[in-house]
């Protein structure tokens, strides 16, 4: 594998960092807190206590000049086709903001405001029916946005509706929930943007014969044609785009759920947190760019000192889905072998994402993060405020945060091996004034412009999904198997395991 230029040079600094502890960087560099924190809107960042001295931040800052992403952030806006290998913008920005100045950009955000005026206007009409619960029925970015939103901010408004989840074809799963509803006060949103999706079909085959009434039946989907002849009453249905990837979907119609349930005004509010880090991003020099910031931690830590998993450790249980989200978003994204023009990339892509919520993961995973042999940096997630009472409970998660970063820069010595803390595990802390829509939708556009900026320096295409098609096709073929016995189909395990299957169905 051929190591990229500017990974060499990068080496000399990851080389001089090895005996280096963060305690000896902090007293080496007086500024040095001040120099590793930003502040954008409600979200303030602090990367102090990760590995990286002035000098190799210097040649980080050069790096993002080099690999030019402030271009690249601007031509995301414009609706350049930054998906190569699909011909395609990635317009996900001009679902929340009207930044790009191309024609492409400003045809692309008036499509989504109509489409949310639409959206709006399902929304009253629902809310003021009789329906009690509702079902949102997809996959992948479909599922994991609107659950993380309305997990996160079922607090902002007390919801109209109680909210159900179907994703993967689990027969015993639909079973239950819908032995549990009223489907005369049922409705159900089918999300797919190709209307193909094999699980949400599935499903929503299943739910729509038990309620027994098309118009308590919505899609949102790219495919309106599938729709309809699913049996999606004319008027029910909203429009995606091919310019906006499942994972980045959140701000367009695939958060009808989330709307519905909290109001469209909570949903423009989450959509306006987006925007306003959309224009930071824009406009912000490198030096102070948040997401910029974030990404050049995450491949010096990738590529540079060579760690290969990311901790997501979200200290509010709001946000306990946050890591999943970024898996999809992170991992699906980055998980490139090849740059756009097809060539071997030349160095580690994305690392695996994993993690969980508040103090529960101390006692669980914490061991291995504090004594194991693999080191994991972390992003550390809190919220500043909280509404309502408990605040001591609030106050014993914040102390357990501050605590637990402190604990694995510095470490602590022992006479004791066993008790010893070797310290140096980097980590970054991010702390939202609050726990809002506008907060969230900062949060999460940081998190995807910081993905944006990682494929950039790695030249890969961060927009496309190859490696998810290969395995939803073989599938198609083999549930016929199943159900077959004439049909033999796949490689001799594959063959075994259907025979297995079969003798105990």
């Amino acid at each position: 594998m051929h190591t990229p230029a500017w990974l060499e040079r990068l080496m000399p600094h990851a080389v001089r960092m090895v005996d280096q502890s963060l305690r000896d960087l902090f007293v080496s560099d007086p500024d040095r807190i001040g120099a590793s924190t930003l502040q954008v809107g409600p979200v303030h960042a602090c990367f102090a206590r990760q590995r990286i001295d002035a000098a190799a931040q210097a040649a980080l800052l050069d790096l993002a000049r080099e690999r030019d992403i402030k271009a690249a952030f601007t031509a995301l806006h414009d609706g350049a086709p930054v998906n190569r290998s699909e011909q395609r913008p990635a317009l996900h920005v001009a679902l929340r903001s009207s930044l790009g100045r191309t024609a492409v950009a400003k045809a692309a955000h008036a499509q989504a405001r109509e489409t949310f005026h639409a959206m709006g206007r399902l929304v009253d009409a629902l809310r003021a029916s009789d329906v009690t619960d509702l079902i949102n029925i997809g996959i992948g970015g479909s599922d994991l946005g609107p659950r993380l939103a309305l997990d996160a901010l079922r607090d902002v408004d007390a919801g109209r509706f109680r909210v159900h989840f179907l994703s993967t074809a689990d027969g015993h799963a639909v079973s239950r929930l819908l032995g549990e509803l009223d489907p005369a006060k049922t409705a159900a949103i089918l999300v797919s943007k190709s209307f193909g999706t094999q699980e949400t079909l599935l499903n929503g085959q299943a739910v729509r014969d038990w309620l027994g009434a098309d118009e308590r039946l919505y899609a949102v989907t790219a495919n309106t044609d599938r729709a309809a002849a699913f049996g999606i009453v004319p008027g029910r249905t909203l429009p995606m785009w091919d310019w906006v990837g499942g994972r980045y979907s959140l701000w367009s119609a695939v958060g009808f759920v989330v709307a519905a349930a909290l109001g469209l005004d909570v949903f423009e509010r989450l959509l306006a947190g987006a925007a306003a880090m959309d224009e930071h991003v824009l406009h912000a020099p490198v030096e102070s760019n948040l997401a910029i910031r974030h990404a050049l931690v995450a491949v010096w830590n990738r590529n540079a000192m060579g760690h290969d998993t990311h901790a997501v450790l979200p200290y509010d249980e709001r946000l306990a889905r946050l890591p999943a989200y970024l898996q999809q978003l992170v991992m699906e994204s980055l998980g490139k072998s090849v740059t756009q023009d097809g060539r071997p990339v030349g160095c580690g892509t994305s690392p695996v994402i994993w993690g969980g919520a508040g103090t529960d993961v101390q006692h669980s995973f914490f061991q291995a993060l504090h004594q194991g042999t693999d080191v994991v940096p972390m992003d550390f997630i809190g919220t500043v405020r909280v509404e309502g009472g408990y605040q001591d409970l609030h106050r014993a998660q914040m102390s357990n945060l501050l605590a637990q970063s402190e604990a694995f820069a510095n470490g602590t010595p022992s006479d004791d091996p066993q008790k010893a803390y070797a310290g140096n595990r980097p980590s970054s802390v991010i702390l939202l004034d609050d726990l809002s829509p506008e907060s969230l939708g900062a949060l999460l556009a940081m998190y995807e412009h910081s993905v944006y900026a990682q494929a950039t320096i790695w030249g890969i295409n961060p927009f496309d999904q190859w490696g998810v098609e290969l395995g939803k096709t073989l599938a198609s073929g083999l549930m016929e198997a199943l159900v077959d016995p004439m049909k033999a189909v796949g490689d001799p395990v594959t063959r075994l395991l259907i025979e297995r299957i079969r003798a105990g169905g």
